[in-house]
Order: structure tokens, then C-alpha cells, then sequence
């Protein structure tokens, strides 16, 4: 039994780690990387089309985003995740392979009229995304779920988004069991709409998150409420419009629940019917699965709601812009409003389209209302720049930029600590993942010097032995080197997805063997009908 670590490693993004028992080949999230990339990424240690199963904590693109790439490769598993998160990746794996073919689109048009750029292939397809939710299982929460004789496995809420989960696994190879818990993004306490982080009792070796592992949010929580409507009232009187670049699924069904109480209260005042527009139609389609998923997600403070007949998430006004003329629309009307659009880091979407009409003016406000990796646009913001990039033009930054404090999908400190202090027996070693290169290492000291935990930061590539229970191989950190059309050979997308196709012939063909003579026989002929057809 292996453990090997991929991705997120002294990195926030980009999620991914690789388990082997027996002949069962898993992945635990496979995520895509965000923002400044800093360390170089091992490769999965065997064919995408050996991988038999991935166990996926929660939606967000950077534990799911290289699931349809994983496909395009030649993977036909079985991906396991709760209910929720399936609903949440049907739409937005499609989202991504969307931008993905929009972006690519793009760039090849720029290619075309400039001599030496290559055309530009998109990562992975429409098709990929639809194959790759095609394999998705959907799981309830609580269940211990055998997926095989080597391997169960069962889901624990923890708070961070609609379905997120930890992923308790229970390991069996030649007579060895060993159970791992991998905490997935652990939430914030006191969210708005979703329940508090559920605590695991055991597990031998614990993968845990840390992002935000050097930080307090704070000993009290935020009146986010009253920040909000201190920063609505003051853009509006001025005649501006209130930006918020908001993640399509999670924050902004936060921000709409924020904004349902203010109008509800009459909290701004001059403005009572103030418009309000989701330009997403990736959230409204996330607003609809929240509803959908209430009974099992919500938690209390939502759930009274939802028994006094009240939407918690929905209020009279609120505007949703589908097509990209009711988006375009928007910018048209001078009427003083709240814009939520997407993408929340300003790296896509159609929020790139408000910050090119609203950010010259001193009268608007951008609001960011969550975590901003180094390397986005929207980080650029908040660290003060004085000028933005946008659809090729150059816009001043006059508008007010502001950061809604405290609000986060994440725990602080305290509170990861709280999580890994909620196991009644120490685990053997708590490997910490996902943060940056100093804070997973601070982090891991402080579980070590404070709590007494044996902690340890690997880097991508180190693997851990889970039968000797010794490390076979630590590796190193690899920079990233800029990548040149010459080094990766200059190989098209269709090539690749050729090579990947032929992986996983070989894969099928490793599972026949055992078969009855006349059964392989058969298969040989077709495949070498094939080979005559193409050679």
C-alpha cells in the first residue's frame, strides 16, 4: 500500500494525492492549478487509464478541474463523491471545458495574426466534461461504502461548501489495513447557509489541508451584514455601481443570503428597491442545486427559514443575467446596482467585462468577498495596482477597491487545529498539504512544538509506504520552468489524445488475460483489423 503526493503541495492549488492497494489504483481529488504556479508537479505514477477509482472532497476547480484531462487520458473509473458535489461538478466541469474551448478559441484566433504563435488546443473538451460526469457515483453522507475488497471509504461533512467532505478511506493489502482520513477544504464556523465542520474519531495517517494555517479570522465573527451595508449605501448614494467578483458556488449564494436580510431589514435606506444582478450562469444554476440539496446541507439558521416558507437565497428584484446580452445589458443602465459575477479572482467570466465599465470610475466600489491567489487579476487589485489589463486596453483603477473582512469558506488556524484535535487518538503522522510554501511548513511546526502531532510537509513526488510505514522517497521542491512548444514536443491535443487512447488499450488488455482462448482470439483479430486499417 502507497500514499503518493501530486499536487497542492507547499501550493494552495491544484489538489491531488494517489493511493495503490493491491491492484487498485485511486487518485483523492484531482484539481487544477490557480494563479502563480510555483513548484513543478510529479507525474501520476501510472497511465491515466489504470486508475480505478478518485474519491472527490468537493466541487471547487481546484480539487475536481483536471477530471475531464484525466478522461481525455483514457480513465473510465468510478468517481466517488457526495450527492451534492455531484450536482455541483455536472455544471461545473461543463463551465470549465467551456472556458477552456472559449479561451483556446481565442488565442488561436490571435495566433492566426501573429506569425510564430502555435494555434491554441483547449485542455479538454465539452465531451471530456460530459464523459467525466458520466462516472461520477454519488454518495450520501455517514455511509460506509466497500468499494472493493481492498478498499471502503465514507464521507464526513466539513463545512466547507454545499457537499464538501473529508474522505475517511480503510486500506487492505495482503492482510495490512490501514485507514487515512483526507480533511478536504475544512470550512469556516458560523457560515452563512451551511453546517459546521463534522470531527473524525480515528485514522492511522491523516492528509490535511492549510491554507489559511498562519492566520486568525478573528474572536469575533464579522457582522457581515453591516460591512455590506455600509459599503451598498455608500457606492449607491454616490451613484456607483457595487462590483463583486464572487465565486459562482458557494460565495454568492453567501452574498445573496447577506443581501435577502438587508433587503428584508430595510437596511439601506434612499434605495430600498436597489437592483441587484447574478451576471453567472453558472451561479444561478449553483443557486438552483443549493435549493435542491437544503435538507441535507442547510443548517439551522437556514432550515427555520426554509420552514417559514422564506428562500434564503432568493428575494423580490434580484435580476439573473443568462445570455451574454443581458449581460452586456447591464453595463447600459445607469440605474445604481450590485453586480455578482464570476469569476471570483477577475481570471475569467464575465466579470472581466464589469471591471472594464466600472473600475475608471471613482464613484463604483469592487468588492472582494473571498481568497485571492497570487498571480490573478484579482489580487493585482487588492495589493493596490494602479492599472488593469482588460480585452486589450488599458483601464486606471479609480474605483474604490474593498475586501469584505473576514468572510471565508476556510478555517483559520484555530480552527484546523480544533479539527485535528477533534481525533480521539493521535493519528501516526498528519501530513499537511494545500498552502503556501512557508505556512504549510509553520504549520506543520506548530502541530509538532504546540500539539504534539507528528507532522510533516511533503513535497510532490514524496512517497509513503503504507505497509512498512516508512517513507520510500522524499523528494525535493522542482521550480517551474516555463515550458516551450519545443519541450513538449509540439504535440497537438488530438496526438495526445491518441497516445492516451492507446494506454488504455494496453490497460484492457492487462485485465484479459485469464479469458477464454477463443474470447482473445477474437479481440487480437479486431485490434490487428485496426492496426491493417491505419498503417
Amino acid at each position: 500500500m502507497k500514499l503518493q503526493f501530486i499536487g497542492a503541495n507547499h501550493e494552495v492549488t491544484g489538489s491531488c494525492h494517489y493511493l495503490q492497494a493491491g491492484d487498485s489504483y485511486m487518485l483523492v481529488d484531482y484539481g487544477m492549478e490557480q494563479g502563480v504556479n510555483r513548484f513543478e508537479n510529479c507525474p501520476l505514477p501510472v497511465p491515466e487509464s489504470q486508475i480505478n477509482f478518485v474519491f472527490l472532497t468537493h466541487a471547487h476547480i481546484d480539487h475536481s478541474g483536471m477530471l475531464p484531462l484525466l478522461y481525455a487520458h483514457g480513465f473510465r473509473g468510478k468517481i466517488y463523491t457526495t450527492e451534492a458535489t455531484a450536482d455541483l461538478c455536472s455544471i461545473m466541469l461543463r463551465d470549465c471545458a467551456h472556458i477552456q474551448q472559449q479561451e483556446a478559441e481565442w488565442k488561436s484566433r490571435k495566433a492566426k495574426r501573429h506569425a510564430g504563435i502555435e494555434v491554441e488546443e483547449p485542455l479538454y473538451t465539452m465531451e471530456d466534461a460530459i464523459g467525466t460526469i458520466n462516472c461520477i457515483v454519488p454518495c450520501p453522507y455517514g455511509k460506509e461504502l466497500e468499494i472493493n475488497d481492498n478498499v471502503t471509504i465514507r464521507f464526513t461533512d466539513v463545512g466547507h461548501l454545499l457537499g464538501s467532505a473529508s474522505i475517511e478511506v480503510w486500506l487492505k493489502e495482503e492482510g495490512c489495513s490501514r485507514k487515512l482520513v483526507f480533511s478536504g477544504d475544512i470550512g469556516n464556523k458560523n457560515q452563512p447557509l451551511i453546517k459546521d465542520p463534522e470531527y473524525t474519531k480515528t485514522a492511522d495517517y491523516v492528509v490535511m489541508e492549510s491554507t489559511y494555517g498562519d492566520r486568525l479570522h478573528g474572536s469575533t465573527r464579522p457582522d457581515y451584514v453591516r460591512e455590506l451595508t455600509q459599503i451598498i449605501q455608500e457606492t449607491l448614494d454616490k451613484g456607483g455601481n457595487v462590483v463583486i467578483p464572487s465565486f459562482a458556488v458557494g460565495r454568492t449564494q453567501e452574498m445573496l443570503y447577506f443581501i435577502r436580510k438587508i433587503k428584508a431589514d430595510g437596511l439601506v435606506s434612499n434605495h430600498a428597491d436597489f437592483p441587484v444582478y447574478v451576471d453567472s450562469p453558472l451561479a444561478v444554476e449553483a443557486t438552483g442545486i443549493f435549493k435542491q440539496n437544503e435538507r441535507t446541507c442547510f443548517d439551522e439558521e437556514a432550515m427555520e427559514l426554509v420552514r417559514q416558507g422564506i428562500n434564503p437565497i432568493t428575494f423580490p428584484g434580484l435580476r439573473l443575467a443568462i445570455t451574454s446580452d443581458e449581460s452586456k445589458a447591464i453595463n447600459f443602465d445607469e440605474t445604481p446596482k450590485v453586480i455578482i459575477s464570476a469569476s471570483g479572482m477577475c481570471d475569467a467570466g464575465r466579470v472581466r467585462h464589469h471591471l472594464k465599465h466600472n473600475l475608471w470610475r471613482p464613484e463604483c466600489t469592487i468588492l472582494f468577498v473571498g481568497y485571492q491567489s497570487v498571480g490573478t487579476p484579482g489580487r493585482a487589485l487588492v495589493d493596490g495596482v494602479k492599472e488593469m489589463r482588460l480585452f486589450g486596453e488599458t483601464v486606471d483603477v479609480n474605483a474604490q477597491i474593498r475586501v469584505l473582512t473576514g468572510i471565508s469558506g476556510h478555517a483559520d488556524k484555530n480552527g484546523l487545529i480544533d479539527w485535528i484535535e477533534g481525533f480521539e487518538t493521535k493519528p501516526k503522522k498528519v501530513f499537511i498539504v494545500h498552502g503556501e510554501d512557508l505556512v504549510t511548513m509553520s504549520f506543520a511546526d506548530c502541530l509538532k512544538d504546540e500539539h504534539g502531532f507528528d507532522a510533516f510537509a511533503p513535497y510532490s513526488g514524496t512517497v509513503f509506504n503504507l505497509t512498512t510505514e516508512t517513507f520510500e522517497k522524499i523528494t525535493e521542491p522542482v521550480a517551474v520552468k516555463k515550458k516551450t512548444a519545443a519541450a513538449s514536443g509540439g504535440q497537438s491535443s488530438a496526438y495526445n489524445r491518441l497516445v492516451a487512447a492507446g494506454q488504455r488499450l494496453m490497460a484492457l488488455i492487462g485485465h484479459c488475460k485469464g479469458m477464454a482462448n477463443k474470447d482473445l482470439a477474437k479481440f487480437a483479430d479486431q485490434i490487428n483489423s485496426l492496426c491493417d486499417k491505419w498503417n
